[in-house]
């Protein structure tokens, strides 16, 4: 199945429909998704204290987001005292148009790029793409996903989606001719493809895991070089980063990055950690004469001072998508083109607004095992429960919110709830205590399309309890 298969102009639940109607989408997700979530379990038995390190953790993201203001101004002193230079943008709309007017000015006909959620999230490929330069993605899985004509499906592991055959029967139609069922010789068609890309780009687009404000510096982290190549190859080289992917030490960093690739991959480190600081210096051979950060902004500092502030705190490493079971099932498309799983589901209301995005807050069993992988401890459950609430305020009609009121009006006080519950007991026994199955009519029919409604009982507790 394409990824182009799914509507976004229609309502989750549709899409949702388009997954659970793909068996070979199901097995390929659940397979994955498993084998990562096994992969950070075994990764963390390496800790002394896993527990005291994910408090660790999260003290330092909550520390860095309370200081954010400092923090970044710290970070672009250092920046541009390093030689580069740095844009804040306030939305997706500014730092696309600052990165067409770098290329532009560099003379670019095309960009390379290694991973970046951030430039997903500006769907910066599209607006180069509108002015006329080629943009290529050279992590592998991106590559694969760009060529298939869609998204990534996963924060870490864009083509989790994608078997081998599917894979094949992309490649080979970039290649013209079938190529061999080999993942090797699959990966070295690829690999040919990108390093001339990597040779001619003229301008190259990274994304930024963490930045230190104390250097100045950008990490990145990876398991492939073509972000050692992006950064370092072409002249000119733009980093982009969500404003909230900030530390204040280098000790900090450190912390975070024990937690990363264990949270990610089940690696103690990546194979490619890559610190960045500026442009080359006079003398130094490789590097880029240019080095410009955008620093994103989209919506970001909206949820700063909220409720929903820690959502800020992730690290992006995925582990809340290798545990959920309602990503396990559906994948990545059904919940948005750029981030999805249990923080999706967070984030892209608080961007996007609870009217457009909302919904996804139910897209959650609150299970809580998000909560338990999350390195950095973010309360996922309990912000998706609050983006509930926004909802429900903001988008149930009135005849929601009356049976809602009816029904709190009716639980207030212990006489008026003992005597709904002996009306449940006359259902239950009327009904001989069996299963409702699904109801009828709407607004209710609506929740029983994915479950069974239980009967009612023939006897209350309180009944049991002779009380």
């Amino acid at each position: 199945m394409a990824d182009n298969h799914y509507d976004y102009s229609e309502g989750f639940g549709a899409r949702a429909a388009v997954s659970l109607a793909d068996p070979k989408l199901r097995k390929s997700i659940a397979t994955a998704v498993d084998i990562q979530a096994r992969n950070r379990i075994n990764a963390l038995t390496s800790l002394a204290d896993a527990e005291a390190l994910r408090e660790l953790g999260s003290q330092i993201r909550a520390s860095a987001i309370a200081r954010l203001d400092e923090h970044l101004e710290r970070l672009a002193e250092n920046w541009e005292a390093a030689g580069g230079t740095v844009f804040f943008a306030a939305d997706a709309a500014e730092a696309g148009a600052y990165i067409v007017g770098v290329a532009e000015k560099a003379g670019a006909t095309t960009v390379v790029k290694s991973k970046s959620m951030a430039s997903e999230e500006i769907g910066l490929n599209t607006v180069l793409g509108e002015a006329g330069i080629e943009a290529v993605e050279t992590d592998l899985g991106e590559y694969i996903v760009q060529q298939g004509g869609g998204h990534p499906s996963h924060i870490v592991a864009p083509a989790i989606h994608k078997s081998k055959e599917d894979v094949a029967g992309i490649l080979s139609a970039v290649a013209g001719k079938e190529l061999p069922l080999d993942t090797l010789e699959l990966m070295k068609f690829a690999r040919g493809v990108l390093r001339e890309k990597f040779l001619t780009a003229e301008v190259g687009v990274s994304g930024v895991n963490h930045a230190v404000a104390e250097s100045g510096a950008i990490c990145i982290v990876t398991n492939e070089g073509n972000a050692r190549m992006c950064t370092s190859m072409p002249p000119v080289h733009v980093a982009i980063m969500g404003m909230e992917r900030v530390v204040g030490t280098w000790d900090e960093l450190a912390v975070i990055l024990s937690l990363l690739a264990r949270s990610a991959t089940g690696q103690k480190l990546s194979q490619y950690t890559s610190l960045i600081n500026g442009p080359k210096r006079a003398g130094e051979i490789d590097g880029p004469t240019e080095s410009h950060l955008v620093i994103l902004d989209n919506g970001r500092s909206n949820i700063l001072g909220t409720r929903y502030q820690a959502a800020l705190h992730c690290i992006r490493c995925g582990a809340c998508l290798n545990v959920c079971p309602v990503y396990r099932q559906l994948g990545g498309h059904a919940y948005d083109p750029v981030y999805s799983g249990p923080i999706g589901a967070v984030l892209l209301p608080l961007i996007k607004g609870t009217a457009e995005a909302g919904e996804l807050a139910h897209a959650s069993t609150l299970c809580g095992a998000c909560y338990e992988a999350c390195p950095v401890k973010i309360p996922l459950h309990d912000l998706l429960l609050r983006l509930r609430q926004d909802y429900a305020e903001e988008g149930a009609g009135r005849l929601e919110h009356a049976a809602y009121s009816a029904w709190s009006h009716a639980w207030a006080t212990p006489g008026r709830f003992k005597a709904f519950g002996r009306i449940g007991g006359l259902l239950g026994r009327a009904t001989g205590g069996r299963s409702l199955g699904r109801l009828p009519l709407p607004p209710l029919s609506r929740w029983t399309r994915g479950r069974t409604l239980p009967g009612f009982p023939r006897a209350t507790f309180r009944d049991k309890r002779g009380r």
